[in-house]
């Protein structure tokens, strides 16, 4: 397999498996999918993309200026914990109105989709560690070097693994929802509890100093 072939097939594998979890940016893009427009939930997954290629780009240009830059990234995550919340908060209020196409209360606005995907991906400081080791591991073993094609053929595999992985939620998500009768009534009381357990989850590990940013001023 060409050098290049390989780079861009690990930045996207790592990307898609990365994508599979259950997460706010994911159930976000199948939510609006399922209530707005396939045509939304995919400029919502390009804005993400967008901001998770440029933290990639941010990774491999150094760690050391980053890492400096902690007091701001836990101001960021802070305010990615208040969001999801406010999505749990969102999506337990329209559930409990009732009706099949109730939506979220923090969905309910005219901002265009790739700037809010872009901006819920942009406040999001645990992509930096995470493609930060992946990055390392793969200079490690030889797979990726710093050379500028290299760079930009594995942000573009990582942004096509992002897309993939959004897309199966988004599509599948569409799908379960017409082969399963009344199931879009019950849809905002599943995604309200993701998002209330991702809020749970983030508060611990900040809590516990396990989270991203505490990572990052591990790394040597």
């Amino acid at each position: 397999m060409p050098k290049l072939m390989q780079v861009f097939f690990w930045g996207m594998i790592i990307s898609f498996l990365g994508c599979l979890p259950l997460g706010t940016l994911n159930i976000t893009a199948m939510q609006i999918g399922l209530q707005e427009s396939i045509k939304d939930a995919l400029l919502f997954s390009l804005g993400c993309l967008l901001a998770e290629m440029v933290y990639v780009r941010l990774s491999l240009m150094g760690i050391a200026w980053i890492r400096k830059q902690v007091k701001l990234m836990k101001i960021m995550e802070w305010l990615t914990l208040v969001i999801i919340v406010a999505l749990a908060l969102g999506s337990f209020m329209a559930a409990i109105k009732g009706g099949s196409n109730q939506k979220n209360e923090v969905l309910n606005n005219n901002m265009h989709r790739f700037l809010l995907g872009m901006f819920m991906s942009a406040i999001s400081p645990t992509q930096i560690p995470f493609w930060f080791g992946w990055s390392t591991v793969l200079f490690q073993k030889g797979t990726l070097q710093p050379v500028k094609a290299q760079y930009n053929v594995y942000i573009l595999g990582i942004g096509l693994g992002t897309m993939m992985g959004n897309c199966i939620f988004i599509f599948g998500g569409r799908l379960i929802v017409q082969r399963i009768a009344n199931s879009q009534a019950y849809l905002n009381w599943f995604i309200g509890a993701i998002f209330a357990l991702t809020a749970v989850i983030q508060l611990i590990k900040m809590i516990l100093h396990k989270d991203g940013v505490s990572k990052l001023e591990e790394v040597k």
